[in-house]
């Protein structure tokens, strides 16, 4: 994967890249869990491209442990991707996007989820501006 990001990167080295790191699961109606984890590499106003693993997981009925696990494994996989690309040989951005918001379910779990995102210092967007987690890792799960 990183191979590729570089790959992508080097085409036009002077540009304005943002990495962003996302992820959403769906709910235990089988026997596990299902997370989605992507990585979009945007070429800020000219294109982009993503990457994306998935996790089964034992399954997780509660709802606000789903989206603590979401934030855990979008928070991992950021720590592993910037501690990998600090050298990497270009500018970038960084974002986290979680897939909560002021309206609807998630709405009660924001400052919570916000908070551990904050605790490790990362730029973050959370919905509708989310769309690392609530669509690129959605269209996945």
């Amino acid at each position: 994967m990183l191979d590729r990001v570089r790959e992508f990167v080097g085409v036009k080295k002077d540009a304005v890249y943002k990495i962003i790191i996302g992820t959403d699961s769906l709910g235990a109606n089988t026997g596990s869990s299902d997370f989605v984890t992507a990585l979009v590499v945007q070429r800020v106003g000219n294109g982009g491209k993503y990457f994306w693993r998935r996790l089964k997981h034992e399954p997780i009925f509660n709802f606000r442990d789903r989206i603590i696990k979401e934030v855990l494994l979008s928070l991992s996989a950021a720590t592993e991707v910037l501690h990998i690309l600090k050298d990497a040989g270009f500018d970038f951005e960084f974002e986290v996007h979680v897939d909560v918001g002021s309206n609807g379910r998630t709405s009660a779990l924001i400052s919570e989820v916000t908070g551990m995102i904050r605790g490790y210092n990362f730029p973050f967007k959370t919905k509708p501006e989310s769309y690392a987690a609530s669509s690129v890792a959605d269209k996945h799960v």
